[in-house]
């Protein structure tokens, strides 16, 4: 028969191994709440980016940050699409972390941050076709000349009819539907085709590509143009217009515009990021994730990719900038 001791002793022994299991189900269960910050071996990351301009853009950024959000669900990324000008008014007043562009940037943009202090770094996402739509039951437009095109979208004081552009054409007013001035895609069209000079003033402006979509495919002598994407996204209720750049017609397509046949209405598209942005490892983070799998993702929306090297190249200025 045990002492009294010798119980007492063997209570307090149990007592302390119980309390010793339990603190290590406690290690156990902090461990396991560590691993599960983590996903695949990839650290979670928290934070808040910010990215706004070209609409054009957008649906490669909305694209990647929909994949990224799926790795990263602490970091809160918001994109909007206030055009490419708009996009840059936000970089300047240091609103944002990115800037979409659907064109290079401007001297005067380039003038404003550097007197705000704020140095960037430019990014090649992808190519894009600018695309000329008509209506769907638009039979006669089968392709159209650069001069064709500049006198159907010029303002000369006229409301132009189908029949003055070409003869045969129907004698029924034109309607025109562009992007808005704060747009890139507005911006290239206005140097390649209008060379800087005033657009019809009939024209229904607006920043957002699908009514745009919808005001061409409501008319029947509407023309409308947008990025390659928004067609191809349409391109059931749209019909395209080959265009001449001087040496025969060619329509947009993946191999027209990333050759360079389609020209001079393919273009590249940037994202531009601030550099002090990157010393957070949210941004550099997003930054990568961005730049490797920019080649997937643009072609997924309805874009061109770039050659590989240039992505490389991207790549190696981020790691610089970290």
């Amino acid at each position: 028969m045990k002492s009294l001791k010798t119980v007492g002793l063997t209570a307090m022994i149990g007592t302390m191994l119980a309390l010793s299991a339990c603190g290590g189900n406690n290690d156990a269960s902090s461990s396991k709440s560590s691993n599960a910050s983590k996903d695949n071996g990839t650290e979670q990351l928290s934070g808040q980016i910010k990215l706004d301009g070209s609409s054009t853009v957008y649906p490669i950024m909305e694209a990647i940050v929909e994949e990224y959000q799926a790795e990263q669900p602490n970091v809160k990324v918001s994109v909007a699409s206030s055009g490419t000008g708009g996009g840059f008014k936000a970089f300047i007043a240091g609103e944002t972390d990115f800037s979409n562009a659907s064109r290079p940037i401007k001297d005067e943009e380039k003038s404003e941050l550097e007197s705000k202090g704020i140095d960037y770094t430019e990014l090649r996402l992808a190519y894009d076709g600018l695309s000329v739509v008509v209506n769907k039951d638009n039979t006669w437009v089968d392709h159209l000349t650069l001069d064709e095109l500049k006198k159907i979208w010029l303002e000369d004081g006229t409301a132009k009819k189908w029949s003055d552009i070409r003869e045969g054409w129907p004698e029924e007013e034109i309607k025109y539907y562009s992007p808005g001035t704060d747009s890139g895609t507005f911006d290239y069209f206005d140097e390649v085709i209008l060379e800087e000079q005033p657009i019809a003033k009939a024209a229904t402006l607006s920043e957002d590509d699908n009514i745009l979509v919808q005001g061409v495919t409501g008319d029947k002598n509407a023309i409308g143009y947008f990025g390659y994407a928004y067609y191809a996204e349409n391109k059931d209720k749209l019909k395209v217009v080959p265009i001449d750049g001087g040496n025969g017609p060619v329509e947009p397509t993946n191999e027209t515009v990333e050759s360079g046949e389609y020209s001079p209405l393919s273009r590249p598209l940037f994202t531009y990021v601030k550099n002090e942005s990157v010393k957070k490892e949210e941004v550099a983070d997003f930054v990568e994730f961005m730049i490797e799998n920019a080649a997937d993702l643009s072609e997924d929306v309805g874009y061109v990719k770039l050659p590989d090297e240039e992505y490389k190249k991207d790549l190696e200025l981020i790691e610089g900038l970290k």
